[in-house]
């Protein structure tokens, strides 16, 4: 029997941060028919801060992509706390993953993967992994390693 994806999440035994609230003019998401997009999240931790470096000067990349896990929970506490359940998602659409580290760092989709396994680990193979981009970033907001948006169809 198939897990939902609330159940599968539940299964894992993490614990979801906090959502954020926004600290600046825009949306933390927005619903277009079908669709659920999120704006860029941070790694949010559990106490509410967050997880701070430069990936390949301050942190190794095995810490960014758990920095990347972390964003990922960071989304879905976003989805539990505005629509009370990982279940209104059917399939993640596109994820864009943008890395803050140095300029000679070149593994950029290792780091996002840390998100993109836990998507996958919640809606399954098929539905959880969607398409995606990760980008090198000059720097991020409060010099976070990890930003992430994506879009999701809904049911």
């Amino acid at each position: 029997m198939n897990l939902s994806a609330q159940e599968a999440f539940l299964k894992l035994d993490l614990v979801l941060p906090p959502a954020p609230k926004p600290l600046g003019i825009y949306k933390p998401f927005l619903v277009d028919g079908k669709y659920l997009y999120l704006s860029g999240h941070g790694p949010v931790q559990p106490d509410q801060s967050l997880i701070i470096g430069r990936i390949g000067a301050d942190m190794d990349p095995e810490a960014g992509k758990l920095a990347a896990r972390q964003v990922g929970l960071t989304m879905l506490s976003t989805i539990v706390t505005n629509f009370g359940s990982l279940d209104v998602v059917k399939r993640v659409i596109k994820v864009l993953g943008m890395v803050n580290c140095s300029p000679d760092f070149e593994k950029h989709p290792y780091i996002i993967n840390g998100c993109s396994e836990l998507f996958a680990a919640v809606w399954g193979q098929e539905n959880g992994i969607g398409v995606r981009s990760a980008v090198g970033m000059g720097s991020l907001p409060d010099n976070i390693p990890v930003e992430v948006e994506a879009v999701f169809e809904l049911y």
